[in-house]
């Protein structure tokens, strides 16, 4: 496991950013992060007044690791990195709470604003392909989307803002879908309509959302669901942003 410490300021405004500093740790070992105490800093070193002495620690493992905060009053977010709004957070005085993300931020309410740091977790082991021992029929797909179908770049586009800002990103409107999708040859004819049906196609089809009877019916509350579905999943992935035009500068 690596982790990216935090860079101090640069003194001077023309300085180039110093090249990045990494700890590197073996599973089993830990490492306390915070302010320190005067000739005794801290592995990786937190440098705000905001920010305790000794803030918390975290433990290598095999393939993830964990996060303890010892905090009396502070909540730490740790942030996947790889998109999607994924984050947990880590209440006051939690001790080894375990992190599954392989890219991640952690995160530390600070005087000014936050601080934190990045760790690089080892590579997830997964199973091999194939099919799994016993006998019987095949696992019936869950989802079963088609990347180069229309519905695919609709859902892409409604959850773009999310896989770009997964913080506070709202989900677009239809109109803005049209807007979004026209520039690619395949959408030129693309109509309000033809993305409501794509829409509904995927809610009664394709991912089979079910009538919240607490949720008002409309079609802002649909595309919520849809996103937060298809986000959850990891049913959209940052890596198909690529099949979108470029993003238009503002």
């Amino acid at each position: 496991m690596t982790v990216q410490l935090p860079e101090p300021a640069p003194r001077h405004s023309d300085e180039p950013p110093p090249k990045p500093r990494l700890l590197h740790m073996s599973p089993g070992q830990s490492a306390d992060f915070g302010r320190g105490t005067p000739g005794a800093p801290l592995p990786i070193p937190l440098d705000d007044p905001g920010v305790s002495r000794y803030a918390g620690q975290i433990t290598a493992t095999e393939d993830y690791w964990r996060l303890s905060n010892y905090s009396l009053g502070a909540t730490y977010v740790v942030e996947n990195m790889e998109g999607g709004g994924e984050h947990i957070k880590v209440a006051p005085g939690r001790i080894g709470a375990p992190v599954p993300f392989e890219l991640s931020r952690v995160i530390l309410p600070a005087a000014d604003g936050s601080v934190g740091f990045k760790v690089f977790a080892p590579q997830h082991a997964y199973r091999e392909p194939g099919r799994a021992p016993g006998a019987g029929e095949p696992t019936t797909t869950p989802f079963s989307l088609d990347p180069t179908s229309k519905y695919f770049l609709v859902l892409l586009a409604l959850c773009e803002p999310r896989l770009r800002r997964p913080s506070d990103a709202a989900v677009p409107g239809v109109g803005e879908v049209v807007e979004r999708l026209r520039p690619l040859p395949s959408c030129a004819g693309l109509t309000r309509s033809a993305v409501n049906y794509h829409i509904d196609y995927l809610v009664t089809a394709k991912l089979r959302l079910r009538e919240d009877p607490d949720e008002p019916a409309t079609g802002g509350a649909k595309r919520s669901r849809l996103v937060s579905l298809a986000l959850r999943f990891d049913l959209v992935r940052e890596e198909h942003l690529r099949l979108l035009p470029p993003p238009v500068r503002r």
